[in-house]
């Protein structure tokens, strides 16, 4: 089957290590690899919270660090005509918020705090959580992006909007890592959707690991790409409507 280009979505997941609650470090180390990135993608997916390590310090953090992440993220989106997508700790009208933006080429941003905010770690007690889901839609593809946690909660992911992309960022530990696997799989199948999850690898300071297995599933369950503990930038095409074009409903 044969599908023309705006039947296509290039998407890019930068798996990586973060320097713990270090932003300025790991903006440069990100520069890094989203230089070396072909001219040709159209989405770029980065773990959560990927300027600091799933902190529960956000105080240890500067106040101004997300404005200047989000205006980094600005800035690359522009210089490369593409989109990134990825979380960050955010500072704003007194309140820290696990907040991923949506940035597209012509400057326009979209926002979503994450709604399940990770009790058994204390997250809940830090930052404020969300109330509202994010539908962006980009290059004509419905995009519904989420953060680690809310991968626990299908509901919250119901494909009433009938979007066409489903993404996860996470920083998900190894412990629990068979969850991550086929957590991602079952929301892909029950919402017919391609599935993406990018999670971050290495270590952390409060010494949890992390294994890596950014994955990309199809709606029918199918590993489309799958990346276990490197360092990478792997980046694929997503079809849209693939299930249509198969006449399955």
């Amino acid at each position: 089957m044969i599908f023309s280009m705006d039947e296509l979505l290039n998407v890019a997941l930068v798996q990586t290590s973060l320097a713990w609650e270090d932003p300025k470090a790991n903006r440069a180390e990100l520069d890094t690899k989203l230089e070396a990135l072909t001219s040709d993608i159209d989405l770029i997916v980065l773990p959560e919270m990927f300027t600091t390590g799933f902190t529960m310090s956000p105080q240890n953090i500067g106040k101004e660090e997300g404005q200047k992440t989000l205006a980094w993220m600005q800035q690359k989106a522009k210089e490369k005509d593409v989109a990134l997508v990825g979380s960050i700790v955010f500072y704003e009208n007194d309140t820290y918020t696990n907040r991923l933006f949506f940035v597209e080429p012509d400057g326009k941003t979209s926002i979503y705090d994450k709604r399940h905010t990770f009790t058994l770690a204390g997250e809940d007690k830090v930052y404020q959580a969300g109330k509202e889901r994010l539908i962006v839609n980009y290059k004509g593809f419905k995009i519904c992006p989420m953060i680690c946690y809310d991968l626990r909660f299908p509901v919250w992911a119901r494909n009433t909007e009938d979007y066409d992309v489903l993404i996860y960022v996470a920083n998900w530990p190894e412990p629990r890592i068979t969850a991550w696997d086929t957590l991602l799989k079952a929301r892909a199948i029950e919402n017919m959707t391609h599935c993406i999850g990018v999670n971050r690898i290495g270590s952390d300071e409060v010494g949890h690991k992390y294994p890596g297995h950014s994955v990309v599933f199809d709606g029918l369950g199918k590993e489309l790409v799958f990346s276990k503990k490197r360092r990478n930038c792997d980046h694929f095409f997503i079809k849209k409507n693939i299930f249509m074009k198969f006449g399955i409903s």
